[in-house]
C-alpha cells in the first residue's frame, strides 16, 4: 500500500478517534468558501475539471466556492486530503 493511501487511513482512524471524544484534534481545518476556491485554486485545474475529479457538479462546486453551500462528509474529506496533499491526491482520483 502506497505512502499516501496509508496517510490517509491513518487520517480517517484519527477522526473516529476524535469523534468518539478521545485525543482531541491538533489542528482545526474549516472550510468556508474562501478555502474552497483556494483548495481547487491549488490544484492548477480550471473549475470544471476539478469539479469532475472530485465528482461533484460544477454548479454544486460553484455554490459551495461562493458560500452558497457547505461541503458535506464525502466532499469535505477530499478537500481535505486534497489541501494537505493536492499534487498526489489529485493523482490518486485521476487514476
Amino acid at each position: 500500500m502506497g505512502k499516501f493511501v496509508e496517510g490517509l487511513l491513518e487520517s480517517v482512524q484519527q477522526r473516529d478517534e476524535i469523534r468518539r471524544g478521545e485525543p482531541q484534534p491538533s489542528r482545526a481545518f474549516t472550510l468556508d468558501a474562501l478555502q474552497v476556491r483556494k483548495v481547487c485554486t491549488a490544484t492548477g485545474l480550471i473549475q470544471a475539471k476539478f469539479a469532475a475529479i472530485i465528482d461533484v457538479r460544477l454548479g454544486s462546486l460553484r455554490n459551495r466556492e461562493q458560500g452558497r453551500r457547505e461541503p458535506g462528509g464525502p466532499v469535505r474529506a477530499l478537500l481535505r486530503a486534497i489541501h494537505n496533499d493536492p499534487k498526489h491526491a489529485i493523482l490518486a482520483l485521476s487514476a
